[in-house]
């Protein structure tokens, strides 16, 4: 009588895992990463770019009008362009990082108005004419 072998006690077989499905997977996502990928263009050389500034809506701290009489206004007082320097001074120890915005008439001199924008710059207050969309 021929005895019958327990598969329990069988040491000589390995079990082997078959590998071929995991890869073909870890291949489909490789492809799918690959034809997703957004790639940077670079333009073949290292270049410095300008620095710009928003010209939407600026917020000047200090406002300068010059009106078609040749009446110069700071913060809703009128000065005489000899008076200027002094009113700009004390706007400038309230607040040092102070912005100008000269608001010219139509009608203003052009002479007044370029004096005005000297004396701010000479007193190194950034200065920005106002313009009217047309």
């Amino acid at each position: 009588m021929a005895r019958r072998q327990s598969r329990v006690l069988q040491d000589d077989e390995e079990v082997q895992l078959d590998m071929t499905p995991m890869l073909d997977v870890v291949f489909i996502l490789l492809i799918f990463f690959i034809v997703t990928a957004v790639f940077v263009k670079e333009p073949g050389v290292e270049i410095l770019r300008p620095e710009t500034q928003l010209q939407d809506r600026e917020k000047p701290t200090l406002l300068v009008a010059v009106t078609a009489n040749d009446e110069i206004y700071v913060d809703g007082n009128v000065y005489e362009l000899a008076q200027l320097r002094n009113a700009f001074e004390q706007l400038r120890e309230e607040n040092p990082r102070a912005e100008a915005m000269i608001q010219g008439d139509l009608g203003a001199p052009a002479g007044t108005v370029l004096d005005v924008q000297e004396l701010l710059m000479d007193m190194d207050i950034p200065v920005k004419i106002s313009t009217e969309e047309g």
